[in-house]
């Protein structure tokens, strides 16, 4: 059998164009998502757990949380997730709760049982495009973001990093103390 080189050479040109449109068309996306700045307030967010639970982000205040989402498939968050298990039980007496966000297409048991497989320790949430949306699109994976304990945001992680400089991140969202304890110690302090 024999193929047609015009043929070849127009599929390959279709194919190139289609590179080309979906790569512009998915910066263009994500240069148009609101950046999230640091020291700005996490955006809020209502997320069902693999349990059935609804869980909001702002249920945590008063907790330095580790918001990441990732995926299944994503071969560097593979790495991280057994970082994310020993730090959860490093921390969490501390005031730390890592929150999982899953980015997957795939289904709510497939998910589950990626996350059993791995030990994972720590929520994990069905994930929405309308919330990655909220963090800026979220265009790579893993991304994970540092909230400190008023809530605010203190540090943002993309991609993969290492354990130690994630645990320096963790640190420094732990060592902040929540709104209403501020508030009551400048009340203190001007009371003197």
């Amino acid at each position: 059998m024999k193929r047609n080189p015009l043929a070849l050479v127009v599929v390959a040109l279709v194919v190139a164009l289609m590179l080309y449109f979906g790569y512009h068309q998915a910066r263009r996306t994500a240069a148009s998502a609101p950046r999230i700045a640091l020291r700005t307030v996490a955006p809020d967010f209502s997320l069902e757990s693999l349990e059935g639970k609804t869980m909001r982000l702002s249920d945590l205040r008063g907790k330095a949380v580790l918001l990441n989402f990732w995926a299944t498939w994503c071969g560097p968050c593979k790495i991280e997730m057994p970082w994310f298990v020993d730090l959860q039980k490093q921390y969490g007496s501390q005031g730390l709760q890592i929150v999982g966000v899953a980015m997957d297409d795939g289904s709510k048991e497939d998910i589950a049982k990626f996350a059993r497989d791995m030990g994972v320790n720590y929520p994990i949430l069905i994930g929405k495009e309308s919330v990655g949306d909220q963090y800026g699109g979220v265009p790579a994976l893993p991304e994970s973001f540092l909230i400190a304990r008023d809530g605010k945001i203190v540090d943002k992680i993309v991609g993969l990093r290492g354990k130690s400089e994630i645990e320096d991140s963790i640190k420094k969202a732990l060592d902040t103390r929540p709104a209403a304890s501020q508030a009551s110690a400048e009340e203190k302090s001007s009371v003197r």
